[in-house]
């Protein structure tokens, strides 16, 4: 079973029973059906079931001649309405399945951006070779299975002002260096070296979630995993209308990467509000808009 099934509302689901249960009623009730035809005589088939706002599963796999469904895999999902980048995307095929990962490159994240793409259908129909060399907009959203809220960090105007400067600035030594730019490679090692000597003189007498006020970076094994802490920009309470389970449904901004993300109530310590911050751990999902394009 998909450990993020949970963090769409699905928190009792725990035999295989029950689980089978849910597919087989995504297959015969769904709310959506996308075929593709991409092999001789083989249908590709994704069919989506909602059971909330934003929220799902979608069930993916092989539809022959006769109509008879082999899924392949499935994933739970939740939708953003939010465009988080417009950038160059490279999307690679799972090795086993007609699965695909998003890669991208932000320099206000400074690593390579990985994420699961939910439209994956859509790649098989559209060849992503036609969009090479394309900027494509990407709609990132993450589920979460654990979380807590913490208090923001007060900044003086004066203090808000420099950091949005400095942001900037790094974002320009980024691109730079991945251009090949030697002495913005250079000059980043040593904001590096100087910002490192900074915080260990700080945390002698600060803790480290008053000095880092939010941050973006990967997390264990899984490259589709990021530990993030963000500001939250908006939140609403949702409800999965099968097990009635109370969801949080939130806007982050994240080192200026904002995106949404979905978590249990009851898994999320503390109460979030507009300006608080969001600590947690998400699996991040991506939506490739190809009607914007560039």
């Amino acid at each position: 079973m998909h450990q993020y099934i949970k963090a769409i509302g699905f928190e009792d689901v725990c035999s295989k029973k029950d689980f089978i249960h849910i597919l087989k009623e995504v297959e015969e009730s769904y709310s959506q059906q996308t075929i593709v035809s991409y092999e001789k005589n083989v249908d590709y088939c994704e069919m989506r079931r909602e059971y909330g706002q934003d929220i799902g599963i979608s069930v993916c796999g092989e539809l022959d001649d006769d109509d008879v469904f082999d899924m392949e895999y499935y994933f739970p999902y939740f939708n953003s309405s939010e465009i988080s980048l417009l950038t160059e995307v490279s999307v690679e095929k799972k090795w086993d399945r007609e699965q695909y990962t998003g890669v991208c490159e932000d320099p206000r994240l400074g690593i390579s951006l990985i994420f699961s793409v939910q439209n994956g259908i859509e790649v098989v129909r559209k060849n992503l070779k036609n969009f090479k060399n394309h900027k494509i907009a990407v709609k990132l959203s993450g589920l979460s299975l654990s979380g807590m809220i913490l208090l923001p960090v007060h900044k003086s105007e004066s203090q808000q002002r420099n950091a949005n400067e400095a942001s900037r600035n790094r974002r320009k030594l980024v691109t730079a260096a991945r251009n090949g730019d030697q002495r913005a490679i250079e000059s980043l090692t040593l904001d590096d070296m100087t910002i490192y000597t900074s915080v260990s003189q700080r945390l002698v007498t600060e803790d480290v979630l008053t000095i880092i006020d939010t941050y973006f970076m990967p997390y264990g094994a899984d490259c589709e995993v990021y530990s993030i802490l963000g500001e939250i920009l908006a939140v609403r309470e949702r409800e999965n209308v099968v097990t009635h389970k109370k969801l949080y449904q939130m806007k982050i901004n994240a080192n200026e990467l904002i995106f949404d993300i979905c978590i249990p109530k009851e898994r999320l310590f503390g109460e979030p509000e507009i300006g608080r911050r969001f600590k947690g751990e998400i699996w991040l999902q991506g939506a490739l808009d190809f009607s914007r394009f560039k």
